[in-house]
């Protein structure tokens, strides 16, 4: 893949193959349906991959906490009161050695129906990343399909010690679990009496060592012991390995050898670099190109985690994400400083390792109401997204087709995201799907042109030597330039490309860019065209480019 770039498409297969649109709020997997990941067909990944698409990201592929019964196939029924939602959060694993049931057509053969596709997305010369989530498994955690070598977590811990460097989990002796709530009922109430047999209770998976953690803590999941004493300093016992470190080496190492070409890790920072820094050189031994892409919020470790911990690409939000949305969402303290910020301070020397993205399934959708209400308003800034730098940039899926999360569908609320924790219907995303026949038939005008200009502007990047390989210029603001404008250079050996993206809601950009001369050293194309709509542009061949680009819209000059 390092001769284009990386772009990667999030999907939940429950989600992803519903076409089920009833959408009864806490509805039963009955009553509002589940995708299966036989539904991601052949037809399916063609149509990704024409958004230029060359990583799947099957996020909640492993088996979770739900609340449907899977009892008759020898799987115990979890415990509404620490599951939240009905379907469960694809970050609460049950078992890390299966995949979810909801998932397969024939539950007795989840497992080869997910091989299956794993096998389908290879013939389609795609690449599959999957979940791993090594800060914390479901409160009701217990592996039926592990291997008859491993030992369960916990199996083996000393529970009277509150930290042990042999435990897997953290304690508080001589407490038991309380089960938070918020007061509010809700259908799921009838399934819930305030009660989860857990004597004596273990430490909550966001870092609460308490008996009783709070309704918005993580009290679903219980925290992994990587050998770090919270309590007490925070002071390691890496030595001996502690018996998590082997345990989750293990885990990658078994969906390594079932053929999955990455891993998106969960919360990577709540896990210590040195755990990081041993086990990722280890899979990569068994396939050397596999990626580790980390969810990272703090912009003082990103080196450490690179260098040390090893990881491939680290999540760019705080830096680039945050500040994209301001300007999208034409915030008062929007500004494109924060754009040049990143690159020339924040991830300078490493920015090819950060991903890019305006979506996932932790982050408002682009049209939701509480975002920026309409989808276009996004493009300037997916542009930058996909420009201003090496590394990969990823979609959601419903991103392309301007899916707006609209709906209070149940655990979640209306909180201008798709659920990740019920069964659901996604309606935008459903009229691309059009019954399985992935054909877009079902979109408007107004969709098909957003898929499209996706299309183009993802065509572009991919095949872009100036973006993968390219050195960055900072354009200087000149004309009318605001702090809603933005313009920068990438350039090759090969390419020269202009990048200048208008957040301004109201005006029309009119510059002069003038090109340095290092720049004009570098082989020109002829004639100058607007790369997005494959439009020559009639500019004379000299030192500057005028551009003239209306309120919220962007273009990717080659010249």
């Amino acid at each position: 893949m390092n001769d284009r770039q990386i772009v990667i498409y999030q999907l939940l297969p429950r989600l992803f193959g519903n076409k089920n649109t009833r959408n009864i709020p806490y509805g039963t997997i009955e009553q509002n349906g589940s995708g299966k990941f036989n539904d991601i067909t052949d037809k399916a990944l063609d149509g990704i991959k024409e958004l230029h698409v060359n990583y799947i990201w099957y996020t909640g592929a492993i088996a979770h906490a739900s609340l449907t019964d899977y009892a008759a196939y020898g799987i115990k029924v979890d415990d509404a009161d620490v599951v939240k939602g009905r379907a469960g959060s694809p970050y609460a694993i049950r078992d890390y050695y299966d995949v979810n049931p909801d998932l397969a057509v024939d539950v007795k053969n989840r497992m080869q129906e997910f091989e299956a596709l794993i096998k389908r997305t290879h013939a389609r010369n795609l690449k599959a990343i999957i979940d791993f989530v090594p800060n914390h498994v479901a409160r009701s955690y217990h592996s039926y399909a592990r291997p008859k070598n491993v030992i369960d977590f916990g199996a083996q811990d000393d529970p009277s010690k509150s930290f042990s460097p042999k435990n897997d989990f953290y304690y508080v002796p001589g407490q038991p679990f309380v089960v938070p709530t918020n007061g509010e009922k809700t259908p799921l109430s009838a399934l819930q009496d305030g009660k989860f047999e857990e004597n004596p209770a273990k430490a909550t998976g966001n870092n609460v060592f308490s008996a009783v953690p709070k309704y918005d803590d993580w009290y679903e999941t219980i925290k992994l012991n990587y050998g770090v004493d919270y309590q007490h300093g925070e002071k390691q016992y890496f030595d001996p390995i502690p018996p998590v470190w082997t345990k989750m080496r293990d885990i990658l190492i078994f969906w390594t050898k079932k053929g999955v070409d990455g891993f998106r890790c969960d919360m990577a920072e709540m896990v210590p670099i040195a755990f990081w820094s041993w086990v990722i050189p280890q899979v990569k031994k068994i396939n050397p190109d596999l990626i580790f892409l980390g969810e990272a919020y703090n912009p003082q470790v990103y080196k450490q985690y690179l260098e040390e911990g090893k990881f491939d690409y680290l999540y760019d939000k705080v830096g680039l994400y945050d500040g994209l949305k301001r300007l999208i969402k034409n915030e008062p303290n929007a500004d494109v400083k924060d754009i040049r910020h990143v690159w020339q301070a924040e991830s300078a020397g490493f920015g090819e390792h950060m991903l890019r993205f305006l979506e996932n399934h932790d982050e408002e959708r682009i049209a939701s109401a509480g975002f920026a209400g309409k989808a276009e308003l996004a493009l300037p800034a997916m542009v930058v997204s996909a420009t201003l730098g090496q590394g990969p940039v990823m979609l959601y899926f419903g991103q392309e087709v301007g899916e707006p999360g609209k709906g209070a569908e149940g655990f979640g609320g209306d909180d201008n995201r798709t659920t990740i924790f019920d069964y659901w219907g996604v309606p935008y995303h459903q009229q691309w799907m059009n019954g399985g026949l992935f054909d877009g038939y079902g979109l408007n005008g107004d969709q098909q042109a957003l898929r499209t200009y996706y299309q183009q502007l993802l065509k572009v990047t991919t095949t872009s030597d100036a973006v993968l390989h390219g050195e960055i210029y900072d354009v200087p603001q000149n004309g009318n330039m605001n702090n809603r404008m933005y313009a920068f250079i990438r350039y090759s050996g090969k390419q020269r490309l202009l990048v200048v993206a208008n957040f301004d809601r109201d005006q029309t950009l009119e510059a002069t860019i003038e090109i340095p001369d290092q720049i004009l050293k570098v082989k020109s194309s002829s004639p100058v065209t607007d790369l997005l709509t494959n439009s020559r542009l009639n500019i004379p061949a000299g030192t500057s480019i005028p551009v003239k680009l209306g309120p919220v819209s962007a273009q990717v000059i080659e010249f």
